[in-house]
């Protein structure tokens, strides 16, 4: 019986140091109301959202080996590089397993409130950037002209007013929106990537690009930052 009871401690301690060591940096966002989309789109819609809490960063490739034990990324051998070469299938299973090790709830934000964060919130300037934090895009986002092709350790370009780095460029992120059934019941979610990547040119780096892709697909510039209810 002491011997079982040993083990259990032993592992009850083991699970509990590998939870501390995940630590993921939020920032939060106050609520608010904003209309989604650009001047250059024909239509926008008015969306209201409360506050919440989105990553600092993307998910870097040491946070994945932390919870997962693997490194699905191409550009391996870069602890501080976003991970990538990851489905919004395979991204779901990280965050189910992020949140059993640490008792939090982590899930990725919907694209409304990527789209928020990335203009800065409540915070934003009364012009809208083109790209997060800035209508140079060389200031913060690393993308086909700068990149050399490959993606760059995350927080290294300038942030957009919120803090928040690389909503622009670096990978592509994985965000979610609900589907509703017409009685207004959430029946599942569809998944699309927003805020270019380092393997595009900087139309698609801007923050009103959208791209819609099946829960399967993986490419070597997906990625994701994650959002956490408090």
């Amino acid at each position: 019986m002491k011997k079982v009871f040993f083990i259990l401690v032993v592992l009850s301690v083991s699970l509990f140091a590998t939870a501390q060591n995940i630590d993921i940096e939020t920032v939060l966002v106050k609520g608010g109301k904003f209309n989604t989309g650009s001047n250059e789109m024909k239509s926008s819609n008015q969306i209201t959202l409360e506050d919440f809490y989105i990553g600092k960063y993307e998910i870097t490739q040491e946070q994945w080996r932390e919870v997962m034990g693997t490194n699905p990324s191409y550009f391996k051998d870069c602890d501080s590089c976003p991970v990538e070469r990851v489905s919004a299938e395979d991204v779901n299973k990280f965050i189910e397993t992020l949140n059993k090790k640490t008792g939090k709830k982590y899930r990725l934000p919907s694209e409304a409130e990527w789209e928020y964060a990335a203009r800065g919130g409540v915070l934003k300037p009364q012009k809208n950037s083109k790209y997060a934090g800035s209508n140079d895009i060389n200031e913060v986002a690393w993308y086909d002209k700068n990149s050399s092709g490959k993606t760059h350790q995350v927080g290294t370009k300038k942030p957009n007013e919120l803090g928040l780095y690389d909503m622009s460029g670096n990978v592509y992120e994985w965000c979610r929106n609900e589907l509703k059934n017409p009685q207004g019941e959430v029946i599942g979610y569809s998944y699309v990537l927003r805020g270019g990547s380092c393997a595009v040119n900087s139309n698609f780096c801007m923050i009103s690009f959208r791209s819609d892709f099946s829960l399967g697909i993986k490419y070597f510039n997906y990625g994701f930052r994650v959002v956490l209810e408090k």
